[in-house]
């Protein structure tokens, strides 16, 4: 079996198949030259070469290999593919699979890739395979476009790069220059620590410029040909091209090369050809039009050609900044180069240039449409005014004021392009100047937002480091670095928040957002009484300052309040009352995080499933269209809690997967404690995977240390989940009684769990082990908390479950089987299904059949391997043989979820994974993670093979 065959080997700049000699970068390659003589005597390290696209970082470490092949160096080859990241540790594995002399135990190592929860062994494993083959001689490594490594590729490079730097492996890897994903960076930081020697390529020169226009033309150019190749501007990718686009127009008189008649007409560049393809339709309709109009455009006047908001454009926007054809210039998009302007605008009919052209121009001047100049045959180039706001000399005061205020008025609905503003105007802003711990403050929120949360802590705790602050300053840190905590350390938020209120003089607004993240913090960490009682000061402080963004917090602080009282009416009265408040103010001035997050959780928990789900999708589409990394990752975390409790278990550990696997520099953190791991674990044990519920047990064993109760409470239900999937009902009850033992002020409100249908599950544990008294608790909370919410069927239906099984009664599980009719928990419902069917198996086997029928159906549409075999093996035991059932909802595809189905059958399409996100409402990485399954279980390795087997099977053939 193959590896799927992402874009490998580094190809250098041709024309037409005709490789042109490397010009002007005798200094780079003599580095390597070096590097490579210190290899041979054992010398390992990191070489990092960076540049803008079509700079020619391919092309050097094309040379680089080649180097390296006639010194008889080892050699791995391998690059990433923008379109192909799903493959989890693919760009490396390929290089490794498809070297001459393949990595033993390669193909291992991607079984170890496509496995949930085996990284620590793949790690082991792969750095052991590279360590012995160091042993036997030294070896290169190519890793080229870094940019667009899928995350599992960048954890291994980044810790195998550094764990093995004693050894006689030299790294090589080339990454795009400018904006990367927050996970890249943050490779790019790690690997500057350990040392990586930096190699920034620049534009050639014009000796050079010539040079290689003499080796295209075969001729030396004369001064007409040289002025058009250095239109290129140093950029050897669209030098090439263009003069690939003159050869017919020059002809060779007495060893110079003329233009043969006036400079021809823009052409088409393939470069940019395929960079245009690799776009979303969307996308690739905006910049069409930019380049139509010529000049420097607002997105006010591309919303106003497309006929589309502003706000419909973001995704576009982005995605075209992205493949590095346009860029910003000021609050205007102009083309990275005008060769790209004119090349994407050659490949447009004349008739709709013109129109475009013509509609820009009719717009009246001083409009937010109108283009900075009207358009002309020379237009394209920003404004050299633009550029020069953008390199103001530091302490220009009024500048970083524009920029602070830009940033502002884009944080609601651009965070990225706001955190970008808010950093260059502290870079303008001097160390002493008194602004700058302000503008520090701002720009905290902003990079969390943006899923840059190291470096918004490190921003913040070095200016507390540094010291020298006034009250209000260091306040204003504190409220930023308690509310960037909030995800990641529950205690760590109320630590900062509870400082910050401390600090005496400080203004009244201040103080009152600060006590309201306290009061989050306290909330989220579990202790629930401190929190109460912070929060009654916190609305004094609120309403004496009349913060309304404080107010919409403290809310949510109330709700959950209410819901540790187990009054879920109240609680979700009041979740619903805050999220509105958060909603109307935007989420920008939200202090936690879209209060929306708590309102879907408690939607979900009182039996409101369809509602949660609805919010959840909405709040991940949002939030992935603003670029809010930070928020679209706790919106996955919140949907795969309810998608498990919508018994769809496949998607929910998909959303899990996904939103671990964009992890912020941070980690997980608390958050992700209490929803994907504890997600992951109870799949696990549904799916009877024993390897995942270990890996996730650990994890637990860690959460049993963390500083906030609920963290701890979390660990413990998992623990005890854990021990009676292993067969041990006293250990569980044992995992248990720190819980059960904790201060009766911040216990768990439903005796140790954290989902109050999971009451029954308790009981069951509780008499397993032999432990009457306990479960006879949780039968009675189940009833008392039922009894506090008359309105809640599910609650009913739980209680009754759990009654029966205490008292052994068949009645009230008769009657929870009823009620869960008409409540979104399927999992639960099949539970007291199967409980009905084995008390009435015992005395009347053949009434017994129909109950385990019906919780068998569910027990498969939810697929619940372990449960599935528990009711066969029911059946069996009354008489009854049923065939096996999968979770598949398609006899042509027996292997794949519903979910599995929809995306394999778009991709086969030939649809991106960011296409198939958009058009099933999900993000790339869990249409990523559906894909890795797909793959996995129909034994294939790339597109080509499930596009032939969509036909295949689809066709009936």
């Amino acid at each position: 079996m193959s590896v799927n065959r992402v874009t490998t080997k580094t190809v250098p700049e041709e024309l037409e198949g005709v490789r042109t000699p490397l010009r002007g970068r005798d200094a780079e390659l003599a580095f390597i030259e070096a590097r490579l003589g210190a290899l041979d005597r054992g010398e390992g390290g990191i070489i990092r070469v960076e540049g803008p696209v079509g700079i020619g970082r391919s092309r050097i470490l094309a040379e680089a290999a080649a180097a390296a092949r006639r010194r008889g160096t080892r050699m791995f080859e391998g690059a990433a593919d923008p379109g192909e990241q799903f493959v989890p540790l693919g760009p490396l594995l390929d290089g490794l699979l498809s070297a001459e002399e393949p990595l033993s135990g390669a193909v291992r190592l991607r079984d170890l890739a496509t496995t949930p929860g085996q990284r620590f062994w793949l790690l082991q494993e792969l750095g052991d395979r590279l360590r012995e083959t160091a042993r036997n001689g030294p070896l290169l490594v190519v890793l080229d476009d870094l940019q667009w490594c899928d995350d599992l590729t960048l954890l291994t490079f980044n810790t195998l790069a550094a764990g093995l730097s004693s050894h006689a492996i030299l790294w090589l890897v080339a990454v795009r220059g400018g904006s990367v994903p927050s996970g890249v960076r943050t490779t790019l930081d790690r690997i500057r620590q350990a040392g990586a020697h930096e190699l920034a390529l620049g534009a050639l020169d014009d000796q050079t410029t010539t040079r290689i226009t003499e080796d295209v033309l075969g001729a030396a150019p004369d001064p007409h040909v040289l002025r058009i190749a250095r239109r290129a501007e140093g950029v050897p990718q669209l030098l090439v091209e263009l003069l690939g686009s003159l050869r017919q127009a020059v002809t060779i008189e007495n060893g110079t090369a003329r233009l043969s008649a006036g400079p021809p007409a823009p052409r088409e560049l393939p470069s940019v050809v395929r960079r245009l393809d690799q776009l979303s339709d969307e996308a690739r309709e905006l910049v069409q039009t930019a380049a139509a109009v010529g000049v420097p455009v607002t997105v006010a006047l591309l919303a106003e050609l497309l006929g589309r908001s502003s706000a419909a454009l973001i995704t576009a926007v982005r995605e075209s900044l992205d493949a590095d054809l346009l860029t910003e210039s000021g609050d205007r998009l102009a083309f990275r180069h005008d060769l790209i302007r004119e090349a994407v605008e050659a490949g447009l009919p004349l008739p709709l240039r013109q129109v475009l052209r013509g509609q820009a121009a009719e717009l009246p001047p001083g409009s937010p449409a109108c283009p900075v100049e009207r358009p002309g045959p020379s237009a394209g180039r920003a404004p050299a005014d633009a550029a020069e706001a953008w390199r103001a000399g530091p302490g220009d005061v009024a500048e970083a004021d524009r920029l602070r205020t830009a940033a502002a008025e884009l944080a609601a609905t651009a965070p990225g392009p706001a955190a970008e503003r808010s950093l260059k105007a502290l870079e303008l802003t001097t160390a002493d100047a008194p602004e700058r711990p302000r503008v520090i403050a701002e720009t905290i929120p902003l990079l969390w937002q943006t899923g840059r949360a190291a470096q918004a802590r490190e921003l913040g705790t070095s200016a507390l480091a540094t010291g020298g602050l006034g009250p209000e300053d260091e306040a204003r840190i504190r409220l930023a670095l308690a509310r960037l905590a909030v995800p990641f350390d529950f205690s760590e938020a109320a630590r900062q928040a509870r400082a910050g209120a401390a600090l005496p003089g400080i203004p009244v607004e201040v103080r009152g957002r600060l006590l309201a993240m306290l009061a989050v913090g306290l909330s989220m960490a579990g202790e629930h009484s401190a929190a109460e009682q912070v929060a009654a000061e916190a609305w004094e402080t609120a309403a004496a300052a009349g913060d309304r963004s404080a107010e919409a917090t403290l809310t949510t602080v109330r709700s959950a309040v209410s819901f540790h009282r187990m009054d879920l009416a109240e609680a979700f009265r009041q979740a619903e009352r805050s999220a509105a408040l958060a909603d109307a103010l935007g989420v920008s001035t939200s202090l936690w995080v879209p209060e929306a997050l708590w309102h879907a959780l408690l939607s979900n928990t009182t039996g409101r499933c369809a509602e949660a789900l609805a919010a959840a999708e909405d709040g991940i589409r949002v939030t992935r269209e603003q670029g809010r990394t930070a928020a679209t990752r706790m919106w996955l975390m919140t949907r795969s809690r309810i998608l498990l409790e919508a018994g769809r278990l496949t998607d929910a550990r998909a959303d899990a997967e996904a939103a671990s696997a964009t992890a912020d520099d941070l980690g997980p953190g608390n958050l992700a404690d209490v929803t994907l791991r504890y997600v992951m674990m109870r799949v696990a044990v549904h799916t009877n995977d024993r390897r995942t519920a270990r890996a996730y047990a650990a994890e637990a064993r860690r959460m049993r240390s963390d500083g906030a109760p609920v963290v701890r409470h979390f660990g413990s239900w998992m623990l005890a989940l854990m021990a009676d999937f292993e067969g041990r009902p006293d250990r569980a009850m044992a995992e248990l009684d720190e819980v059960m033992t904790s201060r009766a002020a911040d216990r768990p409100a439903y005796a140790g769990l954290v989902d109050p249908a999971d009451a029954p599950v308790l009981v069951r544990l509780a008499l397993r082990a032999g432990a009457h008294e306990r479960a006879a608790q949780a039968v009675a909370l189940a009833e008392r908390l039922t009894v506090l919410n008359p309105g809640l069927t599910f609650l009913a239906a739980t209680a009754a479950h759990a009654r029966g099984l205490l008292d052994n009664d068949l009645a009230p599980l008769v009657r929870a089987v009823r009620l869960y009719e008409d409540c979104p928990r399927p999992l639960a419902r099949a539970s007291a299904l199967e409980d009905a069917g084995r008390k009435l198996a015992v005395t009347r086997k053949s009434e017994a059949v129909p109950y385990f029928d019906t919780a068998l159906a569910l027990y498969v549409r939810a697929g619940a391997e372990r449960d599935v075999a528990r009711v066969h093996r029911r059946l069996r035991a009354a008489g009854v043989r049923r065939r096996p059932s999968t979770a598949g909802l398609s006899g042509a595809w027996p292997e794949l979820t519903a979910a599995e189905i929809r995306v394999v059958r778009l991709v086969a399409r030939g649809l991106t994974n960011r296409q198939v996100a958009e058009h099933l409402s999900l993000s790339p990485h869990t249409v990523g993670s559906h894909l890795r399954r797909a793959f996995t279980k129909l034994d294939i390795t790339s597109r080509v093979e499930l596009t032939r087997l969509v036909k295949h099977r689809d066709s009936g053939e």
